[in-house]
């Protein structure tokens, strides 16, 4: 099976280090209104550390709080 392993969409990579992080609390906002969320904290780590961003506890935390704010 293929795996997704890069953004796919244009121009996302010329997307700068705060977008890409927005970008990752929008997903999950989405994932949790279709309740594909357990661990939003888990979840996030995982994303950020797939997309190669910052996973300390205060991005972690910050993208957490942003998916919980829609």
């Amino acid at each position: 099976m293929d795996t997704q392993d890069a953004p796919i969409e244009d121009g996302s990579g010329e997307a700068g280090i705060d977008e890409k992080i927005a970008g990752v609390a929008e997903q999950m906002r989405g994932d949790a209104a279709l309740g594909h969320v357990d661990d939003l904290t888990a979840m996030a780590r995982q994303r950020l550390q797939e997309a190669n961003l910052p996973t300390d506890e205060a991005t972690v935390a910050a993208v957490v709080d942003a998916a919980r704010r829609g």
